[in-house]
């Protein structure tokens, strides 16, 4: 189990995750509280990856004052995406994106850094991404880019809404998101 609390806003996300080898299932909870800029939601959600930690399946119900919706995406054998919300189904590539980035949550940001090895070596990459935002479960191609001295504090992180330095422990899952969340 692992718990983040936001450093700036009343929100935490908590996740339990399995993990053998590069594969992952993990089911977590986002809660937030009300704030100038986002209405008070929660958000449950269950990923799965494949055995080299893509991202093969999200399933994730976002709960706001007035509604509840869900959404599920899937990768295919051609690394196509379907996509299924309150609007219907679309398939699409996603710009050839292998990981799903969920904005307020810095446990998905773990996936391609524990795929890739990013914790572990120097590198710099930019990767297409399955970006979703929440509470309004808009699905959209970003891109986010990493670069990575090797070391465990020091993994920059360019993503659609953020611009920082982040830290993770040894295993590569997120110990300190700067504006977004530290670990509890």
């Amino acid at each position: 189990m692992l718990t983040w609390r936001a450093q700036d806003v009343p929100r935490m996300e908590s996740v339990r995750i399995q993990v053998s080898g590069k594969r992952i299932r993990a089911n977590g909870r986002i809660v937030a509280a009300a704030t100038a800029t986002s209405p008070a939601f929660g958000a449950y959600y269950d990923v799965q990856t494949d055995e080299t930690g893509a991202t093969k399946r999200l399933g994730m119900t976002v709960t706001l004052a007035e509604r509840e919706r869900v959404l599920a995406i899937a990768r295919d054998e051609e690394n196509m995406w379907l996509v299924t919300d309150h609007q219907g189904d679309r398939r699409a590539a996603y710009s050839g994106a292998l990981d799903v980035d969920v904005v307020f949550s810095p446990f998905f940001n773990a996936l391609p850094i524990r795929r890739l090895g990013l914790h572990e070596r120097a590198e710099s990459v930019t990767l297409p991404v399955v970006y979703v935002n929440v509470p309004d479960m808009s699905v959209t191609a970003a891109g986010v880019s990493y670069t990575s001295t090797g070391s465990l504090d020091g993994l920059k992180l360019r993503s659609p809404v953020a611009d920082t330095t982040v830290s993770v422990d040894d295993d590569g899952f997120i110990l300190d998101y700067p504006g977004l969340a530290e670990r509890i």
